[in-house]
């Protein structure tokens, strides 16, 4: 069976669908992704692994329940996730002064070098969608899409 016949997606009407928050942010979550995932392709490196590097240089020593909780990555996918970047040398496990027991996570050099790399790279990315909304927009944008996620707006 043929595809080809099949109208192009912007050309279909999807009812309702096209006034609906979840529908719309599903839909610019997709084209955002994809351009991200197409940025880090060449380094190997995903948008959630991305995001853990990004947050242990910018909160190093946190342990592993604090950094999914601030993700919003479940636990038993968080650690596939985390020794994957182990094991590439980006990031590890130390023990915590406070806490023998307990690990903090950290970038390892390597990984700081590959996250200073990546963040001229997710740059251009960001810039590409700053420049669909303009610098006011995408405040207003962040700024809608923060009160989503605030419960003292619900």
């Amino acid at each position: 069976m043929s595809h080809t016949n099949l109208a192009p997606s912007s050309a279909v009407d999807v009812g309702s669908l096209s006034r609906l928050i979840g529908f719309a942010l599903r839909r610019a979550q997709t084209a955002v992704l994809q351009d991200f995932s197409a940025t880090l392709g060449e380094e190997n490196i995903r948008p959630a692994q991305y995001s853990v590097l990004e947050v242990l240089r910018a909160s190093p020593g946190l342990r592993q329940a604090q950094v999914s909780a601030a993700l919003g990555i479940k636990t038993t996918n968080f650690v596939p996730l985390f020794d994957a970047l182990e094991a590439a040398g980006l990031a590890e496990r130390r023990a915590i002064s406070a806490d023998r027991r307990a690990k903090g996570l950290f970038l390892s050099e390597r990984g700081a070098t590959t996250l200073a790399r990546l963040h001229t790279k997710v740059a251009a990315h960001e810039a590409r969608f700053t420049a669909r909304l303009g610098e006011d927009g995408k405040g207003v944008l962040l700024g809608l899409l923060a009160r989503l996620q605030d419960p003292a707006f619900g």
